[in-house]
């Protein structure tokens, strides 16, 4: 599973900046998503985040926009990326170890490999209740779906997409402006289940 454009407003323009219009009547197509490649993301560079609250408005008592919904999807699929990878793994039966060549290979010697913290409890608490919202899209809309959830996948230490808007747009034949006018459909529909319409 898994799913920011150029302009000023970054990656909510095309979810949020009202590119709706016009495009309730069209459906999306079926198409399955390819896996993400490591170190291939598109999307933004790096950007500071404010705490949680000043970023969704929930906790302050303001009502749940389109900006904050998108919010909160970007914060679980971060806290989700940065979840340990623990449980069996064939790794080590598909792989061999590594024959030290020269001193400078040895243990230490490599550059370090940047891991991004650990998620805390609330934090996973919170991304549990965001990645439930995905499911408010009626199941008939399963594509956009995917396109909500693909978006919601955010490299915790980059900042990026790991899937850009065109390379959703190819993998689901479609212009990328489309997939941007679906993921705002997903959006809108994940709203009014939120406020009971």
């Amino acid at each position: 599973m898994g799913l920011v454009v150029e302009a000023e407003s970054g990656a909510r323009s095309g979810a949020v900046g009202g590119a709706v219009a016009g495009a309730a009547g069209r459906g999306a197509p079926v198409a399955p998503l390819p896996p993400a490649k490591p170190g291939r993301s598109g999307g933004q560079p790096p950007r500071a985040m404010p705490p949680t609250s000043a970023r969704t408005g929930a906790e302050s008592g303001a009502p749940l926009d389109a900006r904050a919904v998108v919010a909160r999807l970007e914060e679980a699929g971060r806290t989700l990326l940065a979840l340990p990878r623990t449980g069996p793994s064939p790794a080590l039966r598909m792989s061999a170890w590594e024959v030290v060549q020269a001193a400078s290979d040895a243990y230490g010697w490599q550059a370090a490999r940047l891991r991004p913290p650990v998620p805390d409890a609330a934090q996973v608490t919170r991304m549990d209740e965001a990645l439930a919202w995905i499911a408010l899209i009626p199941q008939g809309r399963y594509v956009l779906r995917r396109i909500v959830g693909a978006r919601a996948l955010v490299h915790p230490l980059t900042e990026r997409h790991l899937y850009p808007w065109r390379r959703l747009g190819a993998a689901l034949g479609a212009d990328h402006k489309a997939v941007q006018r679906w993921h705002a459909q997903g959006i809108d529909m994940i709203l009014a289940a939120l406020s009971g319409g």
